[in-house]
This record gives structure tokens, C-alpha cells and sequence, in this order.
């Protein structure tokens, strides 16, 4: 059988060896049209603080569609990877809501506030079809309900083919989703070596900034002291496991810090100069 090209648009950029670019969006349709021609990698349909609709979700992935991309490229993958996050902390194992983004077709997950082992190893279960124990790549278990049919349409594969494709990455090198955790709270700080350690299938690590920031003492002051030394705990450990890390405020000012320090998730706001974008691709290639 011939070998299927890669789809997450997110990944390819990680084995072509250049960082990947990203940005946060609200859930809209003329959102969606905007982001479809970006120079993105990926934009993150942001419904943790927005509401939760798997129909509107599906409505902006119809929408991030690009015909004139279809027939240049071949393939009906859309030319910016979309994946969505959830509005359920890690702790309350919300299966569902992953469930239910994967059925409509995205190609990875951003899981907030993920601060233990058993949260980290939730998250990915969630995120994969059950397999027999004899079966490469079992653990973490699979729990997603077995729902394909919109799935594999938006992705332009048969359901087999889907299966195949559709587990995480890195745990299995074929797989097209991404587990993304986000740790922003001391005790996720504490934990993540141990995650790291003990969970396969993490394929990337999102500092949320604002949230440790609160912790701290120092709301929003990113360039704080403090802040940059719980960030710097977080990229290390991220190395030494070899977890992609992602920083999501990337601008033009700090865009050269941001990729000297190692992170190779970048999420910048959604402007249309694509100021920090276009430095950030001038500094590191590709």
C-alpha cells in the first residue's frame, strides 16, 4: 500500500526541521475564510473561554477549506492545520469534548491546565481509538468512541486509511493528531518531568503564560523575573524528554529570544501583517 502523504501541517514543519507558526482564533466562519489563505501552519480555534459548538467547530473547518490549495497541492488537507482547545481543565477528564472535536475533524487538541501524570495520560487515551493489547503502540489506552464517518471525509480517506492515520503523534510516527498540554500552574511545573517520563504521545507542551503568571503573583507581566524562570524550568525540561514546546505570545520584540530559547511552537496574534510571523520565518528558515 502506498505510503500516505503527511496531513498535520504542524508536524511537517517539525520534520522539515523549522518551527512551526500558529495563532489562536475565535470560532467563526469569516474567521475561518481569513485564516485559509494565512501563512500559518496551524490556527487553534480557541473554545476554552469561548463557547463550546461542535457545529460551529465543523462550520470553520468547511470554511478553512481553500479549493484553488486543493487543486494546487492535491491533497484536501487544508494548507492551515486546525485544532481546537477544549474549555475542560485536564483535571475534570472531560473524554467527551476531545470525542467530539476528533468527530468533526481536527488534527489535534489543546488540552488547558493539565497538571499530573494521571491528567497527561487522560488527555492522550482520549485523543486514540481503542487497540487489542498485542497491538504496537497500546499504551496509553485508547478510549475515543468510534465515530468516523465526518472525520475521514474532511480528511479525504477512506475509514481504514483514517484509523490508520488518525493516532497520536509521536508515540506512533504515523500519526496525524496532536496532543497539546498546557502547563500553566506551579504544580504542573513540578509534575511535568514525571509526565514526560511516563506518558508517550505528549506532541507538545503550551506555556500558558497568563495563568502562571496570576499564580506567581505577577498577573500579565510576562517579562517578569519570575515568569521567565518558570518558562526557562518548562523548556528545559520539555529538552531534556525531546517534547516540542510552544510559546503563545510571540511578537516582533521578543521573536528572537522566543526561538533562541528552543521553542518551535509559535503562536502569534492573528494580524494581517504577520509581522512577528514573517520575522520569526526570516531568523529560523522556512
Amino acid at each position: 500500500m502506498a505510503e500516505l502523504p503527511r496531513l498535520n501541517g504542524v508536524i511537517a514543519a517539525w520534520e522539515k526541521g523549522r518551527p512551526a507558526y500558529a495563532s489562536f482564533a475565535h470560532p467563526e466562519r469569516q474567521v475561518a475564510i481569513e485564516f485559509s489563505t494565512a501563512p500559518y501552519d496551524s490556527v487553534v480555534f480557541e473554545m476554552e473561554h469561548n463557547g463550546w459548538d461542535p457545529n460551529v467547530l465543523q462550520d470553520c473547518l468547511q470554511y478553512l477549506l481553500n479549493r484553488k490549495q486543493i487543486l494546487e497541492t492535491g491533497s484536501l488537507a487544508p494548507t492551515v492545520t486546525p485544532i481546537v482547545r477544549i474549555p475542560a481543565n485536564g483535571g475534570e477528564n472531560n473524554q467527551w469534548l476531545a470525542k467530539q472535536a476528533l468527530d468533526r475533524a481536527v488534527y489535534g487538541v489543546v488540552w488547558p491546565h493539565v497538571s499530573s501524570v494521571e491528567q497527561a495520560y487522560n488527555a492522550v487515551s482520549a485523543c486514540r481509538y481503542p487497540r487489542p493489547k498485542t497491538a504496537a503502540y497500546y499504551e496509553p489506552v485508547g478510549m475515543r468512541g468510534d465515530g468516523p464517518h465526518t472525520c475521514s471525509r474532511y480528511w479525504g480517506l477512506s475509514q481504514q486509511d483514517y484509523y490508520r492515520k488518525a493516532d497520536v503523534w509521536p508515540l506512533n510516527p504515523q500519526g496525524e493528531i496532536l496532543v497539546i498540554l498546557m502547563i500553566e500552574d506551579v504544580q504542573a511545573i513540578t509534575n511535568l518531568d514525571d509526565m514526560l517520563r511516563n506518558v508517550p504521545g505528549i506532541g507538545c507542551v503550551l506555556i500558558g503564560e497568563g495563568d502562571l503568571s496570576q499564580e506567581l503573583g505577577v498577573p500579565r507581566q510576562y517579562e517578569h523575573p519570575i515568569v521567565k524562570d518558570a518558562m526557562a524550568n518548562i523548556v528545559s525540561i520539555c529538552k531534556k524528554h525531546s517534547v516540542r514546546v510552544g510559546h503563545p505570545h510571540v511578537t516582533t520584540k521578543n521573536v528572537e529570544s522566543v526561538l533562541a530559547e528552543g521553542y518551535t511552537f509559535l503562536m502569534s496574534a492573528p494580524v494581517k501583517t504577520y509581522a512577528a510571523l514573517e520575522k520569526a520565518r526570516g531568523i529560523a528558515g522556512g
